[in-house]
């Protein structure tokens, strides 16, 4: 019993369709990572900015006034 050539090479472009779907949800979730990775970071930077600012803040109002 033998599979038919033709049978087979359609087979064949239906998976080479499919992979290439594959590859290009790939490459898009990929991107979508990146893009929110790039946004934790920044919002870890401004995070650490604020604390930064309210830190200063903080020690500003912790000190006596000057006597001058």
């Amino acid at each position: 019993m033998a599979i038919e050539l033709e049978v087979l090479k359609n087979e064949r472009d239906k998976l080479r369709e499919s992979l290439r779907e594959v590859e290009a949800e790939v490459r898009k979730a990929e991107a979508d990572l990146k893009a929110l990775r790039q946004r934790e970071i920044q919002t870890k930077r401004e995070i650490e900015a604020l604390t930064t600012l309210l830190d200063i803040k903080e020690h500003r109002d912790q000190k006596p006034p000057d006597a001058g």
